[in-house]
């Protein structure tokens, strides 16, 4: 159950930073989070929510770097707590924001946008003119892979629930979508790219739909799974054809995982991108309805609604 509490305010220590917190967004993996179920980081109830946000540097401990009080950054909190007035992080996760990146991008810079880049370009590194499977694909991230592939020239086909997503989408650049419920995915894709199947594929849905879009890999094909929608499980062995032919691998893509292991020099490299791809557009989040941190129960209401509009958005001054 989530609740609101009043503590003081924290203090930093060593290496730490304080933010005044701005705006901070109602993510999938925050929700998870709160319900037990994100196993990235182990939450010993009661415990703070809010894995990203935007906020304005407010004091330093000892030995925080470069940064300066006053100075507006995107707020990475890897153990949650950015749901808050107030949050202390390691310096080190604050990344600066210039001053024409508004605060409803800067609060979703990361999660999203990060995952996108890294799946598409690196972990991925899809090819120009071959074609990219994704699901869940009117999602935010789903809207950000959809213009991120365009911009480097990789097809898409995009896997939604709602048939009114179709047009949105194709508006948006992606070059096939498909509708869930006309059909096995598998086959629809192959009609599409042809009976080989797709190469590469990128699911947080889980389910019947990440098992469909397992068999609708080449027989060398990748797919990345970076959430579990449904809670369900991918059944990868439901068919042998599948699992005793050619060298399909399906792999999991978490962010927490990533982040972490970039050294400073390709991780300054990957915001710069970051803060570029977002000025640009190809990146920017949707913003969605804002609510005071009072009104948590409505804002997370909001955020699982079917066909919302924007990311939801907490604003301690809302």
């Amino acid at each position: 159950m989530l609740t609101l509490e009043e503590r003081p305010v924290p203090e930093p220590g060593q290496g730490e930073a304080r933010v005044r917190m701005l705006a901070t967004p109602v993510n999938p993996s925050d929700l998870l989070f709160v319900r037990g179920l994100y196993s990235g980081v182990e939450a010993r109830f009661p415990a703070p929510a809010g894995f990203e946000g935007v906020g304005v540097v407010d004091a330093l401990g000892p030995g925080a770097g470069n940064l300066a009080p006053g100075q507006r950054v995107s707020v990475v909190n890897g153990q949650g707590g950015n749901w808050a007035d107030y949050a202390v992080v390691p310096a080190g996760d604050l990344i600066p924001v210039a001053a024409d990146v508004p605060d409803e991008q800067a609060a979703s810079m990361v999660v999203n946008p990060a995952s996108a880049v890294l799946m598409l370009r690196h972990v991925l590194a899809v090819p120009r003119g071959q074609w990219l499977l994704q699901s869940a694909a009117g999602s935010q991230i789903g809207r950000m892979m959809i213009r991120l592939a365009q911009r480097d020239g990789v097809r898409t086909i995009n896997v939604v629930r709602r048939r009114e997503s179709v047009a949105e989408l194709q508006a948006l650049g992606a070059d096939a979508v498909i509708v869930a419920a006309d059909g096995p995915i598998d086959e629809q894709v192959r009609e599409i790219a042809g009976p080989e199947g797709v190469r590469y594929a990128v699911d947080p849905v889980a389910g019947a739909t990440g098992t469909q879009m397992f068999k609708a890999l080449h027989e060398e094909g990748r797919m990345l799974v970076y959430g579990s929608l449904t809670g369900e499980p991918i059944l990868v062995g439901d068919d042998p054809r599948y699992t005793l032919a050619g060298r399909r691998v399906v792999e999991v893509f978490w962010l927490g995982y990533w982040l972490p292991r970039l050294d400073r020099a390709a991780r300054d490299k990957l915001t710069a991108a970051l803060a570029d791809l977002v000025r640009e557009g190809v990146l920017e989040t949707e913003p969605g309805r804002r609510y005071p941190l009072a009104d948590i129960t409505s804002a997370v209401t909001q955020a699982e609604s079917t066909g919302k509009q924007g990311k939801v958005l907490l604003t301690p001054e809302a």
